[in-house]
């Protein structure tokens, strides 16, 4: 994945991490490595997201390193890559190689993969403490184990091993979780980019044609308007297939009276965007998929209020399910008392998933949400999705009228100074918009016909 990051910024962020790791310590943070599809063939590298932060280096197999010893006068920035290599880079590629490496990422140091071992030996010799993301890269994983052993049975050399690991991941991911204003002017083309893909999603739909169809039209918008990839696998569910929150079978025929749910965002420079709409097949609501539609349109709305510095995602989840509990409560679909239904969790039958999750280059991004067992406040930087729900199964124990319909609309925000910014506000919404944008597709359609 393409790359819109300075030098200034990877090098800061470098640095940001030496200043935090404990006196004498070493830090190393690989790159992923090629994926096999089928025998021979990979997918499309896709960059290891703490690596991709960090470095910015593109290529597979890779490893940073970093020190704040004295050995190093208290910093040292290492990558070890790739070699140059004429017939490899005929079959696979061009490669940065070490040398370029140093200069292109402000780096002090670049070595060849040839000598990965002889280096990281000498790195690892005589610092104190290892911070590494255990369990994460087992290839590396198993050779910094061997590595490690080795420095520890050779103390007639005077080789030293790192007496603790400590876990990388809890300091670099709070850093992940609140984002530059470079970060967001990404997020925010990513967004854009995703919004005109569903629009024209809307536009494309009709009766006859397949969920697949609607996949290939998203995609292929990103592709032209700059995002090669999906930032994951595109969910695309019409009639009762929107129930299913992971779908991406994505093989059905659309038909006319029903729903299609989908849930797809670009991927750019390695940022995620997540957006989901619902809309009606041939262009208008019923007026059971109204109800339903405008009651998960409305526990959005109010559940925004609480997306401000201060608040947490349990406020506004709780206030978002007293919405949804009320309505279904009208709707006749819940029985009893609203506080009861609240209690004893019986909206969960219909809305079963959280309100959102963090987002950044992880559409499920990381960040811890509590902080000492308490629920975490929001604050400026954060980017998050808000995406209620409601889905009820074709064999729920509710009218005809409601089985089958599933809907969820989902947006991203950041959270600002003074409350948050709608990220993708210009993916149609509302009934009217909808509506409006759909039965406009439909008299072209027919107009050409």
């Amino acid at each position: 994945m393409a790359s819109l990051f300075s030098v200034e910024q990877t090098l800061a962020r470098r640095q940001k991490v030496i200043a935090q790791m404990q006196p004498n310590s070493a830090c190393i943070v690989p790159a992923a490595q090629l994926v096999t599809r089928s025998n021979d063939t990979e997918y499309v590298f896709r960059q290891d997201s703490d690596f991709h932060y960090l470095c910015g280096f593109p290529e597979p197999d890779a490893v940073l390193l970093l020190s704040n010893s004295e050995r190093f006068d208290g910093s040292d920035m290492t990558l070890i890559c790739l070699p140059k290599d004429q017939l490899a880079e005929i079959w696979h590629g061009r490669r940065i190689g070490a040398d370029a490496a140093i200069d292109q990422f402000d780096l002090d140091h670049a070595f060849s993969t040839d000598e990965i071992e002889d280096i990281l030996l000498d790195y690892l010799d005589g610092h104190a403490h290892l911070y590494f993301a255990m369990g994460q890269h087992p290839a590396i994983e198993e050779l910094l184990m061997t590595l490690l052993q080795s420095l520890r049975n050779a103390p007639k050399q005077s080789r030293v091993a790192p007496a603790s690991i400590l876990d990388i991941r809890p300091m670099l991911h709070e850093m992940r979780l609140f984002k530059d204003q470079a970060e967001l002017a990404i997020m925010r083309q990513a967004a854009k980019i995703s919004c005109v893909a569903h629009t024209r999603a809307m536009q494309f739909c009709a009766p006859g044609r397949h969920e697949y169809q609607l996949e290939a039209e998203i995609h292929h918008s990103f592709a032209m308007q700059g995002a090669r990839s999906p930032a994951y696998g595109t969910i695309v569910g019409s009639g009762d297939n929107a129930c299913i929150l992971h779908y991406t079978q994505n093989s059905c025929e659309l038909k006319s009276g029903d729903l299609v749910l989908i849930d797809a965002g670009a991927e750019l420079h390695g940022y995620a965007a997540d957006i989901t709409r619902t809309f009606p097949v041939s262009g208008r609501f019923s007026e059971p998929q109204k109800q339903i539609y405008q009651l998960v349109l409305d526990a959005q709305l109010a559940s925004f209020a609480f997306f401000k510095p201060g608040c947490t995602f349990k406020q506004a989840t709780d206030k978002a399910v007293a919405v949804l509990t009320q309505g279904l409560l009208d709707l006749g679909i819940l029985k009893g008392d609203l506080a009861e239904n609240i209690e004893k969790l019986h909206y969960r039958q219909f809305f079963m998933h959280g309100l959102g999750h963090w987002l950044g280059l992880d559409v499920h991004d990381v960040g811890t949400y509590k902080i000492a067992g308490q629920d975490r406040s929001f604050e400026p930087g954060m980017v998050l999705t808000v995406e209620p729900g409601i889905y009820i199964s074709p064999d729920a124990e509710v009218a005809e009228k409601w089985r089958g319909v599933g809907v969820r609309i989902e947006d991203n925000l950041v959270i600002t100074e003074t409350g948050h910014e709608i990220l993708t506000q210009a993916a149609p919404k509302t009934i009217a918009e909808i509506e409006a944008l759909m039965t406009t597709q439909v008299k072209a359609v027919e107009m050409a016909e």
